[in-house]
């Protein structure tokens, strides 16, 4: 399955939920009690795809403006959730420069490489920004840093939520029923090839995170540099 394939499935499978009333709704946001936290490896888009990923969702939020939107600062492209976001747990329970460490020496080889935003898909639960890469130098660096910490002994959950595949951004996250559910899929579906941009990813970070990657929550554990050959 190529990833438009893979990106064409999962509207598909988010259109018939919405239809049928069943979005996955996150009560937890504005429950003031969400202790979910985790520790991420991504990188940030730059200012001039956040603009037009912003001015894209200025037409869904006219939509149907109850739904919880990123801002620009907390928009990312997840390269590998290391530990996944789960109640209760915090920094205190693992050893921070022992994962900055690891990370440190499988990047220290990577090389830069393009994301190309494009268009639009969903899952029940939000709306996602689609990324297409230019080769596999994604697809290879995410198996050494798997491969890494699977023999490191270090706790980690790398892909037991689910196998990361693509390079996409989810920006929308539902929080409430949809009042329109036709006319999202209708605005969804004018948005399925709309071009947004083309980036080097030049630098990942290292965070300590909540759900939504909110910025006034994240922790910044490394900053890492990517060098071209």
């Amino acid at each position: 399955m190529s990833l438009q394939d893979h990106y064409d499935a999962m509207r598909t499978t988010a259109f018939s939920h919405f239809m049928q009333g069943k979005a996955e709704l996150d009560p937890l946001l504005t429950s003031g009690e969400d202790t979910r936290r985790g520790i991420t490896l991504l990188a940030r888009p730059p200012g001039h795809i956040l603009a037009t990923i912003e001015r894209v969702l200025a037409d869904f939020q006219k939509l149907d403006p109850t739904q919880y939107y990123y801002p620009a600062s907390d928009i990312h492209l997840t390269i590998l959730s290391i530990i996944s976001c789960h109640s209760g747990f915090t920094l205190s329970q693992v050893d921070p420069p022992a994962y900055q460490d690891l990370v440190r020496t499988v990047l220290r080889k990577a090389r830069p490489f393009t994301v190309r935003y494009t268009g639009l898909t969903a899952s029940p639960g939000g709306i996602i920004v689609q990324g297409f890469l230019e080769d596999d130098s994604l697809e290879k660096l995410r198996s050494k840093i798997r491969m890494a910490f699977l023999s490191s002994g270090l706790q980690q959950s790398i892909d037991q939520r689910y196998t990361i595949q693509t390079a996409h951004s989810t920006v929308v996250r539902f929080i409430a029923p949809l009042p329109q559910p036709e006319g999202l899929v209708t605005a969804l579906q004018n948005y399925r090839s709309v071009p947004i941009g083309l980036f080097e990813v030049d630098a990942l970070e290292l965070v300590y995170n909540d759900w939504y990657q909110r910025a006034a929550n994240t922790v910044l554990l490394e900053h890492y540099s990517l060098t071209p050959n």
